[in-house]
């Protein structure tokens, strides 16, 4: 080998070996590991604050799906009440159509009878009317001996009538 490569190499291993030195002196691995602790601490903290902050999240998550929960359950009851509310409603609909039917049903019995009372009325004083017809007409046949009995035949007719 030659000498001034050996002599290269030399000074290179103590340029290496002070440098290291200085490097040991200065404290320099103390310095580097406290670095890399205080990085270690810090990721650390990091990951404890994700930790804290998915724990939240998952509160979170659990408050909403126990409001949401209690929402569809009161969606439910609201509308169950809207349902039992329409029955209710369709059951007064379905009574007063009834009702109205049945005042209809007697304003037409109403109707019907009154008309059968006119009816009768009616027939009475055509029957009344021919009755005083046939007596006059009988009396007028007759002799005079019976006009008073006649006369109170046509009157208790006309009051029939009237």
């Amino acid at each position: 080998m030659d000498l001034q490569h050996l002599e290269a190499e030399v000074f290179v291993a103590i340029g290496f070996a002070i440098f290291i030195g200085i490097l040991l002196k200065l404290r320099a691995p103390h310095l580097l590991v406290g670095a890399i602790d205080r990085r270690i601490d810090k990721v650390k903290g990091e990951l404890a604050e994700a930790q804290r902050l998915r724990s939240e999240a998952e509160a979170l998550l659990a408050s909403f799906e126990q409001k949401k929960a209690e929402a569809e359950a009161e969606a439910a009851a609201i509308v169950a009440a809207a349902k039992e509310e329409a029955q209710l409603i369709a059951a007064e609909s379905r009574k007063r159509l009834e009702e109205w039917a049945a005042r209809g049903d007697k304003q037409i019995n109403d109707k019907i009878a009154l008309a059968e009372a006119q009816a009768i009325a009616e027939v009475r004083a055509a029957a009344a009317d021919a009755a005083t017809k046939i007596a006059e007409a009988v009396l007028r046949a007759q002799p005079a001996s019976g006009d008073s009995l006649v006369g109170e035949g046509i009157r208790g007719l006309k009051a029939l009538r009237g």
